[in-house]
């Protein structure tokens, strides 16, 4: 027993020789390839049980010729490891190269193309991900796009539309102050009404940079939203009443919600006022509210005769006014991307359809507690 005990302290403390020199080497090649690595850990084991058999057939006395077996098999050993350890460095390190070349595709902003040579169980789940996050960068990119492509529409028709307007108060003023207006009341209430339409396009635009910074404070509390429809149809029948168009809202139910009415106002306004300056005189627009598994489902719908479905995506992009509303009666564009920005700050969505006759703007909202 004694003997045993002894030939496992010789054996323990050779291996652990081995290790100690075999980590120092790693720590000084730890920026070294991958290959390097493998061999070294294959070296360190090999030469922990080279170590490990040669002291223990020391303290054993064997002859000359065990002694020169034992270290001759042992050796025989190290080399077959050593090589194995070099091959299999040599074949990861391959496929990792590889891997390299195809992720330094997508990042210089194409996509990426997992590599068709078989690889380690590892590098094949860091090519999914890297598959998945070049899909997730692609998506990103169509989005930066077509933000762009919106920040310049609206860029260019606030552009235009500040600068009619412009024109003619400078026309008007100059008239005015040289006494060339035959009317000056009339002039004094165009002026007035151009300011007020400046006035609403810059508060719009100041809303939107609220929503878009993320700076929309919300002041919710329960109302109902019977009543909160009806006061903004009470604030859109005059113009309804100008352009010759019906407005109904007898299909509301009397559910309470918990949101901010100013905003929420806002948010019918907007939808109001789109559907009647689009629905032709003598059309109807109706508005309808219900409960339904997703919440509250509230439903303006007018008789614009429908959107082109290539353009049902776009409605609610920032500057987004259709293709034949170029003019300043359309507003600046902004009006249905308030109404997404307010209707997604209370943890809701906003959605249209084409239904017979027109289109129908549908606002999700939580119900009330929810």
């Amino acid at each position: 027993m004694h003997d045993m005990l002894l030939i496992a302290l010789y054996a323990f403390l050779g291996a652990v020789g081995a290790g100690l020199l075999g980590a120092l080497v790693l720590f000084v090649l730890r920026r070294r390839s991958l290959t390097v690595s493998l061999t070294v850990v294959a070296a360190v084991a090999v030469t922990a049980m080279l170590a490990g058999t040669l002291v223990v057939a020391w303290a054993m006395f064997l002859s000359p010729h065990d002694l020169t077996v034992v270290t001759t098999v042992a050796a025989m050993a190290a080399t077959v490891s050593l090589a194995t350890a070099l091959l299999l460095g040599r074949w990861v390190v391959a496929r990792s190269n590889a891997l390299t070349l195809a992720a330094r595709s997508f990042g210089d902003g194409g996509s990426f193309a997992a590599p068709l040579v078989p690889a380690t169980a590892e590098l094949a789940a860091l090519s999914r991900e890297l598959e998945a996050t070049s899909a997730k960068l692609a998506a990103s990119r169509d989005r930066e796009r077509a933000l762009e492509t919106s920040r310049r529409e609206l860029v260019a028709w606030i552009s235009h539309d500040l600068r009619t307007p412009l024109a003619g108060l400078r026309a008007m003023s100059e008239a005015l102050e040289d006494g060339m207006a035959a009317d000056p009341d009339r002039y004094l209430r165009q002026i007035r009404t151009e300011v007020e339409r400046m006035n609403d396009m810059v508060g719009d635009l100041f809303e939107l940079s609220r929503i878009h910074a993320g700076t929309l404070v919300l002041s919710p509390s329960r109302i109902s939203l019977h009543d909160l429809v009806g006061d903004a149809l009470a604030g859109a029948d005059p113009l309804a009443r100008e352009h010759g168009v019906r407005l109904v809202g007898d299909s509301v139910d009397r559910i309470p919600v918990e949101v901010d009415g100013k905003e929420m106002s806002r948010v019918l306004g907007n939808l109001l006022v789109n559907a009647i300056r689009r629905t032709p005189a003598d059309g109807t627009v109706a508005v309808a509210a219900a409960g339904s598994t997703d919440g509250v489902v509230l439903t303006v719908t007018d008789g614009c005769g429908g959107i082109p479905e290539q353009d049902l995506p776009r409605v609610f992009d920032t500057g987004w006014r259709g293709s034949h509303a170029r003019t300043p009666p359309s507003g600046a564009g902004l009006g249905l991307a308030i109404v997404r920005g307010i209707v997604e700050a209370h943890r809701g969505s906003a959605a249209v359809r084409n239904v017979a006759g027109g289109c129908c703007f549908e606002v999700t909202l939580p119900a009330a507690g929810a």
